[in-house]
């Protein structure tokens, strides 16, 4: 097997696994039970256990990001746009497996004795409030609701992790959207 075989199948498993059980009790063998790369190529590809977990964060980051912008760009009316984000959130809520933000649990674990974790979290939010940015200077409406807009979103993101509903996405949107209307000239 090439090594961007290993690679990929490597971090299919750590994302299958870290996503569903969660980083620290996830071990590099469970990785190779469910890569099949054997534990010496693991270790080639990925010196130590943070290393993965940092690929896996920062590969499922293009892939988060990508599939919301792809899902918001199909609405033209820019202000709708900024409310799509959040029927965007409420079916990602509703995928099966879901068990919340993969970069505010692996902060949770590991944001603390990790610099490389904390340092790819930290990368993800401020993508995602720019993207935020980007949506609210499109519609026009004043730059200080990104940072609300932010926080309903990222809100939602860890009550639909803990309580397992779709709910927190909705009442999201309905509070974004009061903010949009207060917000308008």
């Amino acid at each position: 097997m090439d090594s961007d075989t290993a690679r990929e199948r490597a971090l299919d498993a750590a994302e299958e696994l870290f996503y569903g059980r969660g980083v620290q009790s996830v071990g590099m063998d469970d990785i190779r039970g469910a890569s099949g790369v054997s534990l010496k190529r693991l270790y080639q590809l990925f010196p130590a256990k943070e290393q993965l977990v940092e690929a896996y964060l920062e590969r499922r980051d293009v892939r988060w990001r990508g599939r919301l912008a792809e899902h918001v760009e199909r609405n033209t009316d820019p202000v709708q746009r900024l409310l799509t984000v959040f029927d965007w959130l409420e079916g990602w809520f509703a995928e099966d497996g879901f068990r919340g933000c993969a970069w505010i649990n692996s902060y949770g674990e590991l944001g603390a004795t990790s610099d490389r974790v904390a340092t790819q979290v930290r990368s993800h939010k401020r993508a995602f409030r720019a993207y935020l940015d980007g949506l609210v200077a499109a519609a026009g409406l004043p730059n200080a609701l990104t940072g609300q807009l932010y926080l309903l979103a990222e809100g939602a993101m860890v009550t639909a992790g803990i309580t397992g509903s779709t709910r927190p996405a909705a009442e999201a949107r309905e509070a974004a959207k009061a903010l949009v209307a207060a917000s308008r000239p």
